[in-house]
């Protein structure tokens, strides 16, 4: 099935553990470094990078980019390092995340009680999902480097439903 963002309630319904997704529109880069900026944002009231709701994080660092290309490999990264923020996210209105691996049971629950979506990538294919990357932009804490935020723009990116 084919699926744009932002991603909508109606579109995530849709959507079963299994399935095959190919995933076009803007995502964002954030590991754990990210993830704890964004926490301790929220927890000061200040505002968030990006707006969260409909949107998509994908638990990646990716390479620099070879002459030519906007980005080197990308590929995801172990998500269960990303759960002790993903309740206080998905809280805020962050609905879909991209990584690889398990899930804690908490933040199964958050998933399934506020409509989201944890969509896998398959580890190893990084070549791969370089090649569904169009355009990426910096967007916040560029002093992190590799684990800074950025807005990439994706065309049929391969996942496959982990949970809905």
């Amino acid at each position: 099935m084919n699926i744009s963002t932002p991603l909508t309630t109606e579109t995530i319904c849709q959507l079963s553990v299994g399935d095959t997704v190919y995933l076009s529109g803007h995502i964002y880069t954030a590991r754990d470094a990210a993830h704890a900026r964004m926490v301790a944002a929220l927890q000061n009231g200040e505002a968030p990078p990006f707006q969260y709701e409909g949107q998509v994080v994908f638990y990646a660092g990716p390479c620099p980019a070879p002459p030519g290309k906007p980005i080197g490999s990308i590929g995801p990264t172990t998500s269960d390092r990303m759960d002790a923020y993903s309740p206080a996210l998905i809280a805020a209105g962050l609905r879909v995340m991209i990584g690889k691996g398990e899930r804690s049971e908490e933040v199964m629950q958050k998933i399934k009680t506020h409509g989201g979506l944890y969509l896998v990538a398959v580890g190893g294919v990084a070549a791969l999902l370089a090649k569904c990357v169009t355009q990426v932009e910096p967007t916040a804490y560029e002093d992190l480097g590799t684990e800074a935020i950025r807005r990439l723009t994706v065309e049929n990116m391969p996942l496959v439903v982990a949970a809905v």
